[in-house]
């Protein structure tokens, strides 16, 4: 209308920046969105922030130097200022006190939620910040890295905290699991750090049934062996001992049976050998004399316990100077060390007395065993 002048309230150009006129600009800036339609709004809001980014870099740039890239804090202290322009209200007071609190409140936020690797109290990171301002003021007296001592004399705090503090900026920027070791090697951080052991709950079990397993007769433990060890199948096994496989299939589960049994007892039950069949794991012995001959029969297994019935048997046979003595072992199903020990025993002192020793009727795992030991059993 005419007798009427339209005034504009404008931000102040880029020449008259400062701190002094970011309130002008922050209250020019209400002014001039009042009855503005919202696309003419966000140009203006865009004009207020571009004015105040100065003032946000240097609030970033009191922060640099602790850990962070000072790009990443001028970025944060941006985004402080964004929130500060979106939230300002000209009626409660100063926009550069208000965008100030609000800016190193989103620097401080970002320190605490994106560069401590662990929990650590506020207190703590209060004092790990204080803690290395000392160190570098008296590193600079002193022109040397000062003490623990030293640190808590200037701070007037007790060692146990600065220690704490110094343990605790550990955990500032942990490394990486993925860092290489160093050197040459191309082994990571990770590679170092151990695992949890899913068989270490089955170590106790392990322990018990290897005290177990001696309980057991010689064949029994070497049948477990070849079938759960050796990976042999019962037909494999039979064949060794020159048993049928239904028979290893029994001992087999007898033997399992009894172990199982002995797991949940407070003590071991005693071997059982079932009713319906001889224990063939027995070490069994018989002088027989036949004519001017002496026949020594052995059966079961000759383990540490029948090596000296063995041994006995075999001197007495000798003994007495007959023509031969034979060592029949149809009935023996394994030799242990003692057992052969034994053997060896009979053979050297039939050498000594001149009387010939023969070893017949020898199972094929068994044959095996005397062979490797040098006691070549006679063909049969």
């Amino acid at each position: 209308m005419f007798g009427q002048t339209s005034t504009t309230t404008t931000t102040p150009p880029p020449t008259e920046r400062g701190l002094e006129d970011l309130d002008a600009a922050a209250l020019a800036y209400a002014a001039r969105i009042e009855g503005l339609p919202p696309e003419r709004r966000q140009e203006a809001r865009d004009d207020l922030v571009r004015f105040a980014l100065p003032f946000a870099g240097r609030l970033a740039r009191r922060y640099r130097g602790r850990g962070e890239p000072l790009e990443d804090l001028e970025q944060v202290a941006r985004l402080g200022l964004v929130n500060a322009v979106d939230r300002y209200d000209p009626e409660r007071g100063s926009f550069t006190a208000y965008a100030a609190i609000t800016i190193v409140g989103e620097i401080k936020r970002h320190f605490r939620d994106r560069t401590w690797g662990v929990h650590v109290p506020r207190r703590l990171r209060d004092l790990i910040l204080e803690v290395g301002q000392a160190t570098a003021a008296l590193t600079s007296e002193l022109s040397r890295a000062p003490t623990v001592a030293e640190l808590s004399a200037r701070l007037e705090t007790p060692e146990e905290e600065i220690l704490a503090a110094l343990e605790s900026a550990a955990g500032y920027s942990p490394a990486s699991l993925n860092a290489p070791v160093g050197g040459e090697s191309s082994a990571e951080f990770g590679d170092l750090v151990g695992e949890s052991d899913n068989a270490l709950e089955s170590v106790d079990d392990r322990v018990t049934v290897s005290g177990l397993l001696h309980r057991l007769p010689w064949r029994e433990r070497r049948i477990l062996a070849m079938r759960f060890y050796g990976n042999q199948t019962q037909a494999e096994i039979a064949a060794r001992f020159g048993i049928s496989q239904m028979h290893v299939s029994r001992l087999l589960s007898r033997a399992l049976t009894w172990l199982r049994q002995a797991m949940l007892a407070d003590a071991p039950p005693a071997w059982q050998n079932g009713a319906a069949e001889p224990d063939p794991g027995k070490t069994r012995i018989s002088v027989k004399q036949n004519g001017d001959r002496v026949v020594v029969e052995v059966g079961g297994e000759v383990d540490r316990d029948g090596a000296d019935q063995l041994r006995r048997a075999m001197l007495e046979a000798v003994t007495g100077q007959p023509s031969e003595v034979v060592v029949d072992l149809v009935g023996a199903g394994g030799f242990d060390a003692g057992g052969i020990a034994a053997l060896m025993a009979g053979r050297d002192a039939a050498e000594r007395t001149g009387v010939p020793l023969r070893l017949t009727r020898v199972q094929p795992a068994v044959r095996r065993s005397l062979t490797a030991a040098g006691l070549a059993p006679a063909r049969d």
